[in-house]
């Protein structure tokens, strides 16, 4: 492979007895970039930009992945291989309402990002002519204000990959600190730049190289550069392969042990994207690159196009992504950092059992198949995985983004857990104690009572969460613990994501102090623990310490207040109250904790 981004086309087919065509049928290629890149030996179809293409005859199969031991998520020779890494990012245009069909929205987006003209299907996006195009193009800022002088500073080898906006190139680098080593070039082309969104994506994804560093499973940015015809933006040069080469090599499928290696370092390198506000929103086994051939090499995240920069309490509705590993709540046009640990629970059920998740033929259909979201654990080889991996993918693949666990909590989990790794700081707990501050008393003590029914699993968690926030002598922590924290963790990325804003939100806590007790109150997801396979036992248990320490006497009209609630819901708030004694019961203790969404609030109606 020898670059960060690309690779050559393949000479050698690999050895899978899968229909091509199938494959090409059931991506309707991706969401992101006009020509495919010879990034990947048969890479799997990716939705990022690319306009739809259909194979030139039809499989005989419904599906070329049947699940078993010996099925293969990936396709065959002749597959159309995944997006260029050489490309400009690129991402879609908002609409008012969802489409019908996310595919056909998707081809009408790039018709208008790419200023072509009508798609084929779709709505039809606005045309303004070749004329107007061509004088709109010519008003494009295109100088970046980068450096000037790459042809003094590198040597330009051999071409690695191609794709629609430019290609990827090795190089030597002439002189300075990095003299004589190689280096993988990603060369943009500026004339493929025709609207104001490509140029902006080309200075984000710099832009957010730039700012994220330090980390070991982070491709390293050295430099960006560029003249009157291309943008070139220099990075470390990853010579191992794809993750999905080895995933070939092994014919689909990982022991769990091994699959845990890699797994473990998804999760260290997206917990530190998702602490400094940066969601990564492409991720899948092309986008992982090990630093050489050998079997103990490191993997590297690289290709950061379509990623973005994502405050605390922000919600993105662009649609973007690849198709297999995409989330539902994507496609519902409202999504957060939990869409990358959709991502990553794809990446792990592959990895476990050499199929995909979710299958179809065309674009909707693979779209349908998430939104229903539900995955075949039952086939082999699930019934000889352990019980401690399916939970894990069971609790990344929630359809509800709010009951997944974060990349932290994934590192605690049982299958995963050793007590001698260290774990990160999860951003997680600072929203979590935010809206614990600024919640009821009485809400207040219904989590109390619940973080006493927590298993131990959750409580290593949170241990480990409180021990980074460095409590005082006294075994508290105070609004000062949390502002370190981030700090000792802050790059120049958690600044322009405006992360440390959400320390200005937790202003209560200046004039108190936690202790740990307290803390599992104010860290703990009612949403997260209702995934639980013992949710039943926590709630009963839960709510018999709120019997004895916070349940009170609560009229129907203050239940809606608590719950922000009109008073069209009082019927429904009445079935929550005991007869007998005005207290809530424990279908009300239960329904309180996981409160109503806009949705269900007929205020909102």
């Amino acid at each position: 492979m020898g670059q960060c981004y690309g690779k050559p086309n393949p000479t050698a087919g690999n050895h899978h007895d899968v229909d091509p065509a199938a494959s090409i049928e059931a991506s309707g290629e991706a969401f992101r970039s006009p020509l495919p890149s010879s990034a990947a030996t048969n890479g799997f179809p990716s939705v990022k930009n690319t306009p739809a293409r259909s194979s030139s005859h039809a499989s005989p199969w419904p599906s070329p992945y049947p699940h078993g031991v010996n099925a293969s998520p990936l396709p065959g020779d002749g597959v159309s291989p995944s997006p260029a890494r050489g490309t400009t990012p690129r991402r879609f245009f908002r609409r008012p309402f969802p489409p019908p069909s996310p595919a056909k929205h998707i081809r009408a987006s790039l018709a208008k990002r790419l200023g072509q003209g009508k798609p084929k299907e779709g709505p039809i996006p606005e045309d303004r002519g070749a004329e107007a195009e061509a004088v709109a193009e010519q008003s494009l800022d295109k100088s970046f204000g980068y450096g000037k002088n790459f042809g003094a500073k590198y040597e330009l080898g051999n071409e690695v990959g191609r794709g629609h906006f430019g290609h990827t190139c090795s190089a030597r680098v002439k002189k300075g600190e990095l003299k004589d080593q190689l280096v993988a070039v990603k060369i943009i082309s500026k004339a493929k730049m025709t609207t104001a969104i490509a140029i902006e994506d080309v200075r984000r994804e710099v832009k957010l190289l730039k700012a994220l560093s330090g980390h070991k499973h982070l491709v390293k940015f050295y430099d960006a550069y560029e003249d009157a015809n291309n943008v070139y933006i220099v990075m470390e040069l990853c010579e191992g392969g794809e993750l999905l080469d080895r995933i070939l090599s092994r014919g689909g499928r990982y022991t769990e042990e091994d699959a845990k290696v890699i797994v473990l370092q998804i999760l260290s390198v997206v917990a530190f994207c998702h602490l400094q506000g940066v969601v990564h929103r492409d991720l899948k086994p092309e986008n992982f690159l090990f630093t050489s051939r050998s079997v103990d090499a490191d993997m590297k995240l690289i290709d950061f196009g379509l990623s973005d920069f994502i405050r605390p309490d922000e919600r993105l509705n662009d649609i973007v992504g690849s198709a297999y590993y995409v989330a539902p709540e994507v496609l519902h046009r409202s999504y957060s950092l939990e869409a990358d640990i959709w991502s990553i629970g794809v990446i792990t059920y592959i990895l476990l059992c050499g199929s995909r998740p979710f299958w179809a033929r065309t674009e909707s259909g693979i779209f349908r198949a998430v939104l229903r979201a539900d995955p075949n654990f039952d086939d082999l080889p699930w019934p000889t995985v352990s019980s401690e991996a399916k939970d894990f993918v069971k609790r990344l693949l929630n359809k509800d983004y709010r009951k997944r666990m974060t990349a932290v909590q994934a590192l605690t989990h049982p299958w995963l857990r050793d007590d001698s790794r260290p774990i990160p700081l999860d951003i997680l707990i600072y929203k979590l104690v935010k809206s614990y501050l600024h919640a009821t008393p009485f809400k207040r003590a219904a989590v109390k009572a619940l973080s006493k029914a927590l298993t131990e699993d959750e409580l290593v968690y949170l241990r480990v969460q409180f021990r980074l926030l460095e409590p005082n002598r006294d075994g508290h922590v105070s609004l000062d613990n949390f502002k370190m924290a981030l700090a000792r963790h802050a790059t120049d990325a958690m600044r322009e994501s405006r992360v440390l804003e959400i320390i200005h939100a937790m202003e209560p806590l200046a004039h108190r102090k936690m202790d740990f007790e307290e803390f599992c109150a104010a860290a703990i997801s009612t949403y997260q623990l209702e995934a639980h396979d013992r949710w039943e036992d926590i709630a009963n248990t839960a709510f018999e310490h709120f019997e004895r320490e916070g349940n009170r006497v609560i009229s129907v009209e203050e239940l809606a207040r608590e719950l922000n609630l009109g008073p069209s819901a009082y019927g429904i708030l009445k079935d929550w109250i005991r007869n007998t004694d005005g207290k809530l019961n424990l279908l009300g203790y239960t329904k309180f904790l996981h409160g109503v969404t806009l949705r269900s609030n007929p205020r909102h109606r």
